[in-house]
């Protein structure tokens, strides 16, 4: 691996997105979008997806200079219409909507329309729980799950994180998609050449296989209650923001790089003193995650550990080492800035 500085990289995305034209808020919003993801160890939602949005600016799928519209729909209730913009642009401009709205009424609820994919859901859970309050996100994908004993994909993975402010630790924060694994995850691996895990994903009949490049749909965990839950997303931002479900969402990759994508997403804000003193809901939710984390172990050499553990490990190595490439993904990007005269060395 090539490992290249935080700070190196943070300044070639920004640069390669303001090259594009991108405004740079929505340039900023998205940069630390894809930063946080690949420092949290998320590499599937980081910097490798820049060429495929840069491709997107550049055909028209996302529009690199929203015109925002927020409509307030009640006391905590609110919609926002993303104008096809960075997924990650119209999360954050829905962060400042939702807090607000809390802050307000105790609680707030943002559905995010006219949208595109948002990246790494843990980005807008992880910026609510730094105002002390309990963050929820959620969004709707493609149609990329196996139906619990169906053939053929319906709903997407449907990711969703969940955040909360803790004592003299980053936040808790539980950042999971409805399936086994995300499809940018089983395209890491064509790319590779690595071996799927059992249980991942099924090829176009439907069967159960390990070959990435035979795997045209993911299997939900936990078979029928993943599923349910991917249902239950689906609900949040399809129907509550109205826009498409399922299979009638264009597809990420497949689909025309012209073609708006019209995805939803969904925010929740929960002010934590409305319910508790603050203080004393950080003290104890510090003290359930240690508490938790010194149970006795099955396997000494394997500890137990809390949602975002691995995350927050992942984050204080690369923070210090940088963030890793692979060759192949190194060359990818000296190509890409070769193209607009940036020199990912350079920075």
């Amino acid at each position: 691996m090539i490992y290249l500085s935080v700070e190196k990289v943070r300044s070639f995305v920004y640069s390669m997105l303001l090259k594009a034209d991108v405004r740079e808020d929505v340039a900023s919003s998205v940069t630390e979008g894809l930063i946080q993801a690949s420092l949290r160890g998320v590499d599937s939602h980081g910097i490798r997806l820049l060429p495929h949005y840069l491709e997107g600016v550049k055909k028209g799928r996302i529009n690199a200079n929203p015109k925002y519209s927020f409509c307030k729909t009640n006391l905590s209730t609110g919609l926002l219409d993303a104008d096809h913009t960075f997924g990650h642009a119209a999360g954050m401009e829905a962060v400042k909507r939702v807090v607000d709205l809390a802050k307000e009424a105790g609680t707030g609820h943002v559905a995010i329309y006219n949208s595109s994919h948002f990246g790494a859901a843990a980005y807008y859970a992880l910026e609510i729980a730094k105002h002390d309050m309990i963050g929820m996100s959620f969004s709707n994908t493609d149609a990329l799950v196996q139906t619990y004993g169906g053939k053929k994909p319906f709903l997407g993975n449907n990711p969703m994180a969940i955040a909360a402010p803790c004592k003299e630790e980053e936040p808790f924060c539980l950042d999971m998609a409805t399936s086994m694994v995300t499809f940018n995850k089983v395209r890491q691996w064509r790319e590779i050449g690595q071996e799927a895990p059992p249980g991942t994903g099924a090829d176009l009949e439907g069967n159960e296989t390990t070959n990435p490049h035979d795997m045209v749909m993911l299997s939900p965990f936990g078979g029928y209650k993943g599923f349910g839950l991917g249902f239950a997303i689906e609900m949040l931002c399809s129907l509550l923001t109205g826009m498409p479900y399922g299979p009638n969402i264009p597809k990420m990759f497949e689909a025309p790089m012209n073609q708006k994508r019209f995805l939803g997403h969904f925010l929740i804000a929960i002010k934590i003193d409305a319910f508790q003193p603050i203080d004393l809901f950080k003290k104890h939710l510090s003290q359930m995650m240690s508490d938790i984390r010194q149970e006795p172990r099955k396997n000494s050499q394997v500890p137990i550990q809390v949602a975002g553990d691995p995350e927050k490990k992942a984050f204080l190595e690369r923070i210090q080492r940088g963030i890793p490439l692979s060759p192949k993904e190194y060359e990818m990007f000296k190509k890409l800035g070769t193209m607009d005269r940036i020199d990912i060395d350079e920075y």
